[in-house]
């Protein structure tokens, strides 16, 4: 019997035609993810204000903020693919997740109530090109917090943490990433996930799509042999099809934050502001195990800053 995609997702996905990608002459080294080569902590982010607007209330003056508050709305970039961090709720038709819970509290501190968001569904490729241009506020998007990455946008603290690893149906002899030599191996374009591929040895066959739904699809249908990724978006896919299981040990470490535009720092101590306000409240943890709970131990981690 053919399995499908869970409903879980009522948004079906666009699926475009998979692609078989080839290792580059010479991969990212271990110091992109670490930073140790380039003296380069992605953990550290930017303190939030001593002390924060009042939610509904005046902003600073010329601040991205007040900008905001001033349209009506925040612009935030997120997935509606992803189950459990940004999806499509069959039941509401409203996106429901971790992400977009996170975001919810965001516009809480601005507007003084969650509902002024404005989503814009984007694959994981065009996350850092929305920003750059100016087209979103943030993006929540289950995005990895790197050195590379840090170049190009600047990050909250972490909010989660997690690892990469492998997915694959009930019935496979696979146990961790080594047993894939030689074999196909899904991932989404433009994340840290494909770039792991490319450098494993053995060396894998990685195949890439826009969306994570693609690559359940793909798994289902036998055209590839594993997805790989973080283990909680794996989480995400796994409980949508029970005939799957996340196999092997974490051989990435992964940071989780939103990301902002280089341009406006004081949105990112804002932002984490908001992250400060949500451990200290235990609503952050509480979400976590709203989420995340029944599919591991993903407590979020504590913060640190660079001032």
């Amino acid at each position: 019997m053919t399995l499908t995609v869970s409903c879980a997702d009522s948004a079906a996905p666009h699926h475009r035609s998979p692609v078989e990608e080839r290792a580059p002459a010479e991969s990212a080294t271990a110091s992109t993810r670490t930073g140790t080569a380039e003296n380069c902590d992605p953990l550290l982010s930017l303190k939030p204000p001593a002390r924060m607007p009042t939610p509904g209330g005046r902003m600073p003056s010329g601040s991205a903020m007040e900008r905001i508050v001033a349209r009506g709305r925040l612009i935030v970039g997120v997935d509606q693919n992803t189950y459990l961090f940004g999806y499509r709720n069959s039941e509401t038709g409203q996106l429901d997740g971790l992400d977009i819970d996170l975001v919810r509290e965001i516009s809480r501190a601005l507007f003084g109530r969650p509902d002024r968001v404005q989503f814009r569904a984007v694959p994981s490729a065009q996350r850092i090109g929305l920003l750059q241009r100016g087209e979103v506020d943030l993006v929540a998007h289950s995005m990895t917090i790197t050195c590379e990455r840090m170049k190009q946008v600047l990050f909250s603290s972490d909010y989660l943490d997690s690892g990469q690893r492998v997915l694959v149906t009930d019935t496979s002899p696979v146990k961790t990433l080594a047993d894939l030599a030689g074999q196909k191996v899904c991932t989404a374009r433009g994340t840290t996930s494909l770039t792991e591929l490319q450098r494993a040895r053995p060396k894998v066959r990685p195949v890439t799509v826009s969306d994570w739904t693609d690559c359940l699809l793909l798994l289902q249908q036998g055209e590839v042999a594993a997805v790989s990724t973080t283990d909680n978006v794996l989480a995400g896919l796994s409980a949508q099809d029970p005939a799957t299981r996340i196999t092997g040990p974490r051989f990435t470490y992964e940071p989780h934050g939103i990301a902002v535009s280089k341009t406006t720092p004081e949105l990112v101590r804002f932002v984490n502001g908001v992250l400060a306000h949500l451990r200290a409240s235990g609503t952050l943890r509480a979400l976590h195990e709203r989420w995340l709970g029944p599919y591991g131990d993903f407590y979020p981690p504590a913060p640190r800053y660079r001032d």
